[in-house]
């Protein structure tokens, strides 16, 4: 037996990349175009991440404009004025609001398809949560368009992003759910945080048991330029909500807690029996690589808390999931990843 290992997402993309996705959006290169160098990207993506001797692979979402509105790219109803995301360091990211009726227009099956065309290994396949995408209806409605209608159509089409996914072959499907930690810095009473798990739900109550063993959800602070947005929330007032969800997968940012010990012992304690948690062991935004050792040790650490055949790893967050990060290098971004995969398995030895 051993531990299971997996990536959460994201791999920083290349710079020729990153310049293509800004001259698309400019009008300077063709559709054809940016397709040729995303698909490039995912080739040499795909070829790293098996030299890193990970089990389980992502594409990268190197060709994602973002981890979160791949699922809107081209949708005609957008005003780029939405709700405003402000990091530790100073910078924010921004969301568009809906003027009109909301619809995917991208699937991520249209990803996972792609990378499994060109690797023979396990590919996992991350995509938004509906709870993130609720965010693009405005406060003040949309005329002829109300909100019960919109959370209908948002709660369809997050359905269908996942079960394309586990149709087309994923190992697995990991909802992105980083506005989680950061709801409860908005909302403090935690409403905001149950009205988003309970919209998860709906989504996720329309696939079986069986299913649900291959779903999972992912919770971080953000990482975004070398810096995070909800670091400062106490994890013990997210994680007994989380583990709400109906997932059999749970994936926890914890190399980065200034406390991992009593996080852990905060999983113990709300762990439902049949979830599987992995525990984050890989520090994306710091740029030291951390060395087998230490991820030997956090691993062992974490299963005084989580019994050895309910536990994993991972990364804390992926590593770039907007087009135009470049605070870490690919290089870094492959040197943790294969350090993650040889400390678990140094782990696995004296668990099992």
């Amino acid at each position: 037996m051993s531990l299971p290992t997996e990536p959460i997402g994201s791999i920083p993309r290349p710079i020729a990349l990153i310049e293509a996705f800004g001259n698309h959006a400019a009008g300077q290169i063709t559709d054809a175009e940016l397709a040729d160098l995303s698909d490039e990207a995912l080739v040499d993506t795909l070829r790293r991440f098996e030299e890193t001797g990970s089990p389980v692979i992502t594409d990268g979402e190197q060709g994602k404009p973002s981890f979160a509105t791949y699922p809107i790219a081209g949708l005609a109803s957008l005003d780029p004025d939405g709700a405003v995301i402000p990091f530790a360091d100073g910078h924010t990211r921004q969301l568009p609001k809906l003027t009109g009726k909301f619809s995917y227009q991208v699937h991520a099956d249209a990803y996972l398809k792609k990378a499994r065309a060109h690797t023979s290994l396990p590919v996992k396949q991350a995509v938004i949560a509906a709870s993130a995408l609720s965010l693009l209806y405005p406060a003040d409605g949309i005329a002829g368009y109300d909100r019960d209608e919109f959370l209908a159509d948002l709660v369809d089409g997050a359905e269908a992003d996942i079960r394309r996914s586990l149709d087309a072959g994923a190992d697995s499907v990991q909802l992105d759910f980083t506005e989680g930690r950061l709801s409860l810095k908005l909302d403090p009473s935690g409403g905001l945080l149950r009205q988003f798990v309970q919209l998860n739900n709906q989504v996720l109550d329309r696939f079986s048991p069986d299913e649900r063993k291959r779903i999972g959800v992912h919770t971080c602070p953000g990482g975004d330029q070398d810096s995070v947005h909800s670091l400062d929330v106490d994890y013990a007032d997210l994680l007994p909500t989380l583990f709400e969800l109906h997932v059999g997968n749970v994936y926890v940012q914890l190399a980065s807690e200034p406390d991992p010990e009593r996080v852990l012992s905060v999983i113990r304690d709300q762990r439902r029996p049949d979830q599987r948690v992995f525990v984050g062991v890989i520090d994306p935004i710091s740029p030291v690589v951390e060395t087998t050792e230490q991820v030997r040790d956090r691993v062992l650490i974490a299963a005084q808390y989580i019994p050895a055949d309910h536990l994993g790893t991972c990364d804390d967050c992926g590593f770039s999931p907007f087009a135009d990060d470049v605070s870490t290098s690919r290089d870094t971004a492959f040197a943790k990843i294969a350090a993650r995969v040889e400390g678990t398995r140094m782990a696995t030895a004296e668990l099992f």
